[in-house]
């Protein structure tokens, strides 16, 4: 299937573009490393597409929302990456900081041109550092992996985004077809990255505009106001009893993370993954529209939290903080994921990962624990002197089963180790550890 021009693609997104000026840099016509055959071949890229680099670079308006474009055009050399493409996306990441725009990278690239050696390579430190610079200035960046998104382009702009989207089918990775070893095409798929948690959503073409709507609207709009609390989703009276905290928690008739989520959004997009290797299912995490502002939010889901969830969560908590959004988190765990995979995978490092990221945030962070709240691994979730509680909760050092375990107490002193706990909504208010329970919405 043949890929469309990156004007077309642009035009497909946006209006009014306004191309940047194009910085000027005198080289040998054969490159800097003298490579025969480059001066001719770089002319016929010239006179196919009619672009004189492998990227376009300017301004425009994605629904409302003006953001600095960034489109590879892989008709010219493979989009590879050369001095003057650097030039390009150097002069592009400095407007954005200038004129404080998000910016949107368009890729399609086989990497780095071999044609100008070592020169192009280092095209690579200067895209990072441009990005690096703007990531600082808390300029929020989206790309977009189009077919193929390979070699540096991946290694920087791409997998070095805030929110990375990809086309089905796109070929990405960081070994280009021809040098990686023979077997497992599979793994080289965005299919593959969004699967492993590398890649935050799936986007058809012809839905990719209305995407890039939502995700600028949610990513520029700023708030220092801290999210409210939400509102209790079932009627039910504070127990009585540590045991019956317990088994309210624990009822399936209660009211999990996505009932609160799609009851306190208007609209919401998800991020997904810890972006090296893992995802939880269990862990729900992103941006929300709610009252003309964007809150970001990462709610425990009732399982077992892996270190891939709490690593998805502390990078939604970083993000947050640093584009200024505030953050609302939901606990619902029996605890940490602890088998022998949990600590393969880092368990300790992630929960620490998580505890830092809320301890350290520069935005307020607003908890309230819907469901179970087991011992550290949903303390990692919770916001110090700004948790809330639903009346159908607990939160407690560990479960019930556990404690009786580490005393060695036998099954039947289960519920009144319960008790004992104080794990109640009431007891967590005498305590200090919630504000307050919440309430059901009136009206």
């Amino acid at each position: 299937m043949p890929r469309p021009p990156a004007r077309e693609v642009v035009g497909a997104l946006a209006n009014g573009f306004t191309e940047f000026p194009t910085p000027l840099r005198e080289e040998p016509a054969d490159g800097p490393i003298d490579w025969p055959g480059y001066r001719e071949a770089r002319a016929a890229a010239e006179e196919r597409t009619g672009e004189k680099e492998s990227v376009v670079c300017g301004t425009a308006k994605i629904g409302d929302t003006e953001a600095v474009l960034i489109a590879f055009e892989f008709g010219f050399l493979g989009g590879s990456l050369g001095q003057r493409t650097g030039d390009r996306i150097e002069a592009a990441f400095a407007h954005a900081r200038d004129a404080r725009l998000p910016v949107v990278s368009l890729i399609s690239t086989g990497g780095s041109r071999m044609q100008q050696g070592m020169r192009a390579l280092m095209q690579l430190q200067r895209v990072a550092r441009a990005s690096a610079l703007t990531r600082a200035s808390g300029i929020p960046q989206i790309s977009v992996l189009r077919d193929p998104t390979t070699g540096g382009g991946w290694a920087t702009l791409g997998a070095g985004a805030d929110v990375i989207l990809a086309l089905p089918d796109a070929q990405v990775g960081f070994a280009g077809s021809r040098v990686r070893p023979s077997g497992s095409p599979e793994a080289y798929t965005a299919e593959a990255k969004y699967e492993w948690g590398q890649v935050d959503a799936l986007v058809a073409p012809d839905q990719l505009g209305p995407a890039l709507e939502r995700w600028l609207r949610l990513l520029t709009a700023r708030s220092s106001a801290a999210a409210p609390p939400p509102s209790a989703l079932r009627p039910a009276d504070l127990p009585a009893t540590g045991w019956e905290a317990v088994q309210a928690a624990r009822s399936p008739r209660r009211a999990r993370a996505a009932e609160y989520l799609d009851a306190y959004f208007g609209w919401r997009e998800d991020i997904s993954g810890d972006r090296c290797g893992g995802v939880d299912p269990g862990v729900a995490c992103g941006f929300g529209w709610r009252d003309g502002r964007t809150i970001a939010y990462a709610a425990q889901c009732g399982t077992p939290t892996s270190p891939a969830g709490f690593r998805t969560a502390a990078r939604l908590v970083r993000l947050a903080s640093r584009l200024r959004i505030p953050v609302l988190t939901l606990v619902d765990t029996p605890g940490a994921a602890n088998d022998a995979e949990a600590e393969r995978t880092g368990a300790g490092g992630a929960i620490a990962e998580m505890f830092e990221a809320v301890a350290t945030a520069s935005v307020p962070v607003t908890t309230l624990v819907i469901g179970e709240g087991g011992s550290g691994g949903a303390l990692a979730f919770a916001a110090a002197d700004s948790t809330w509680v639903a009346p159908d909760a607990y939160f407690s050092v560990t479960s019930p089963e556990a404690a009786a375990a580490i005393l060695k107490r036998p099954a039947s002193e289960v519920p009144a180790l319960a008790n004992q706990l104080h794990l109640r909504p009431q007891d967590l208010m005498d305590l200090g550890v919630a504000r307050a329970v919440v309430s059901e919405k009136q009206g």
